[in-house]
């Protein structure tokens, strides 16, 4: 079974949304994770856009990447510039894969406005999975 995990910088956006793609898409196929290179918490504006996609973030925690530091991963996947340079190196024998997506917590607007980038972010990285679940762990679509 393959191990990923997802990094970003606050592990409250963008690496909670793949890792709730990833885990739909990869199935009993994958074993994921996300951390950050700061731990903020998960963000309810994330958990409320991939809610409405039907993936349930609601339960996820806001983690370090210090405390998979003795995990070996397949893969680890950075999402965004700034943890891949604050991260550049992992103490893995994983790929490593570097992806950077906007940071819909960087919007600003009206509710309705913020929300419409969050979606975007979250469709955007929705398709970036499941292209890798495909491609990299050999899943095929159900």
């Amino acid at each position: 079974m393959n191990r990923v995990l997802v990094l970003c910088t606050g592990n409250s956006c963008r690496s909670q949304m793949a890792e709730g793609w990833l885990r739909h898409f990869a199935g009993e196929n994958a074993k994921v994770y996300s951390a950050g290179v700061e731990a903020h918490g998960v963000n309810p504006r994330a958990i409320k856009v991939m809610s409405e996609a039907g993936i349930d973030l609601s339960g996820h925690t806001s983690n370090h990447m210090d405390d998979y530091s003795g995990m070996d991963f397949d893969y680890v996947i950075t999402v965004c510039d700034n943890a891949r340079e604050r991260c550049p190196w992992f103490p893995s024998t994983a790929e490593k894969i570097h992806h950077s997506f906007p940071d819909p917590a960087d919007a600003t607007g009206t509710e309705d406005e913020i929300l419409e980038v969050f979606r975007n972010t979250r469709d955007v990285i929705r398709d970036y999975t499941e292209k890798f679940v495909r491609e990299r762990l050999r899943v095929k679509e159900s």
